[in-house]
C-alpha cells in the first residue's frame, strides 16, 4: 500500500455563466489545466495512468475521455467521468487516492470541469402526444415533498439555525474582501490563463449597502449571499510514494476523506458529519487544522458548516470562497482542493476541504503538507 500525495494543483479562473467562457466546452476548460499540471510536476503525459473528471451538467457520455484526448494524454488513458453533483470534485480525488494507494496507478489526474453556459437543455419525456417538459434541477430523492429547491433549502436552514440575513451578508462581504486581497498577489501558480483570463471574474467590492439592495431569491437568500452559477475547471495530480519522492519540496499528502448522506431537506448541514468522519480517520481535530476550504454555495451553508464542525472562522477560506468566485458545480470541490493545496504548500500544516451537494450529501478531504 502506498500513501497518496498531490504534487501539483491547478485551476482555471472561475467565470460567471454566459460570460468570458461561454463559448468553451468542458474539454476546452479542462485540457489547459491538465497540461499545466504535468508541466508543473515535470511529468510526461505517458506517465499518467488515469484521468477522473467530475461533471454535473454535461450531456453524459464520457467527458473525461474527451478531456484526456484534448490534453494529449496517451490513448490508453480511458478517462473516468463521475457525477455526484457538487461533491464530485472532491470525490474524484478520493477515487484517485484509492487507485494510487492500491497500486493500480502511480499517477492519476483528478478534478472536475463544468460549463454551466453550455449545459444541454434537459426535458422529461411524457407518454402520448404530451410535449417534453424542460427542467433545470434534476431529481435528488424519490419524494417530491423532500426534494427542495436549493435556495429554498438554504433559507429553511437559516431559519432553523436562527441565522439572520445580516449574518449571511456579512459572510459574503468578507468573502469578496478576502478574494480581492488575494487577487493582488501572484495567482499564476494556481490559475491557468484561458482565453486571456487569469483572475476570477465575479470578485468585486461588495458592501453592506449593495447587499441590502440585492434582490431576494427566496426569503433571506439573495443574489449577494448565494454563489452565481459559473464555468471553470480544476485538477490535482495524485501520485504514489515512488513518484512523490521526486517532488519532495511541493508534496501535500491526502490523509483521509469521507462522503456521507444526510437529510435531503437540509443539504447544507451534510458536510459537518463528513468533516467529523474525515478528521477522525486522519487522527485530527478542528483544533489541529491550519486551513479550511469550505464551499460557499450559500453563505448560510458555509456558516453552518464552520460552526457545526467547530472550525475557527479565521482559518476558513483565506482567499475568499465561492461567493466571490462562482459555483462551477462539478468542478467546485476540485477548486477547493486546489486552493487548499496551495495554502498548505506555502504555509504548511493540515487542512480540510468540504462541500455539500443536493440530496443531502457532504464530502470532506483532509490533507497535510509533508515536512
Amino acid at each position: 500500500m502506498s500513501d497518496a500525495h498531490i504534487i501539483a494543483a491547478r485551476r482555471s479562473a472561475v467565470m460567471p455563466h454566459d460570460g468570458a467562457f461561454a463559448t468553451l466546452d468542458i474539454h476546452d476548460l479542462a485540457a489547459p489545466v491538465i497540461s499545466a499540471l504535468l508541466e508543473d510536476a515535470g511529468l510526461a503525459p505517458d506517465e499518467v495512468g488515469e484521468l477522473i473528471l467530475s461533471n454535473a451538467l454535461g450531456a453524459g457520455g464520457n467527458p473525461a475521455r474527451i478531456a484526456s484526448l484534448a490534453a494529449g494524454l496517451p490513448m490508453r488513458v480511458a478517462g473516468l467521468s463521475i457525477d455526484r453533483q457538487c461533491c464530485g470534485g472532491l470525490d474524484a480525488l478520493m477515487l484517485a487516492r484509492a487507485m494510487v494507494s492500491s497500486g493500480l496507478h502511480d499517477v492519476v489526474v483528478a478534478g472536475g470541469a463544468e460549463s454551466y453556459s453550455r449545459r444541454p437543455v434537459r426535458a422529461h419525456r411524457r407518454a402520448g402526444d404530451t410535449p417534453p417538459q424542460p427542467y433545470e434541477q434534476a431529481r435528488f430523492t424519490p419524494w417530491p415533498d423532500r426534494d427542495p429547491d436549493m435556495a429554498e433549502a438554504a433559507d429553511q436552514l437559516a431559519r432553523a439555525l436562527g441565522y439572520s440575513r445580516q449574518m449571511q451578508d456579512d459572510w459574503a462581504v468578507e468573502s469578496h474582501a478576502k478574494a480581492r486581497a488575494a487577487q493582488r498577489l501572484d495567482l499564476g501558480k494556481e490559475i491557468v490563463t484561458i482565453a486571456g483570463h487569469s483572475r476570477d471574474g465575479f470578485t468585486r467590492r461588495l458592501t453592506p449597502a449593495l447587499c441590502a439592495r440585492a434582490p431576494s431569491v427566496t426569503g433571506d437568500i439573495t443574489a449577494a449571499n448565494m454563489a452565481v452559477a459559473a464555468d471553470g475547471a480544476a485538477f490535482c495530480l495524485v501520485v504514489s510514494d515512488k513518484v512523490a519522492q521526486r517532488h519532495a519540496r511541493s508534496v501535500v499528502r491526502i490523509l483521509s476523506g469521507a462522503t456521507l448522506g444526510g437529510d435531503p431537506c437540509l443539504p447544507g448541514l451534510a458536510p459537518v458529519a463528513a468533516i467529523d468522519a474525515a478528521l477522525a480517520k486522519a487522527g485530527q481535530s478542528p483544533s489541529t487544522l491550519s486551513t479550511a476550504e469550505i464551499m460557499e454555495a450559500f453563505a448560510v451553508q458555509a456558516v453552518a458548516c464552520q460552526q457545526g464542525a467547530g472550525i475557527a472562522r479565521g482559518i476558513v477560506n483565506p482567499a475568499g470562497g465561492a461567493l466571490a468566485r462562482g459555483h462551477p458545480i462539478g468542478a467546485s470541490g476540485a477548486v477547493l482542493a486546489v486552493r487548499l493545496f496551495h495554502e498548505l504548500r506555502d504555509k504548511g500544516g493540515t487542512g480540510v476541504a468540504a462541500i455539500a451537494a443536493a440530496g443531502g450529501l457532504g464530502t470532506a478531504l483532509v490533507m497535510r503538507a509533508d515536512d
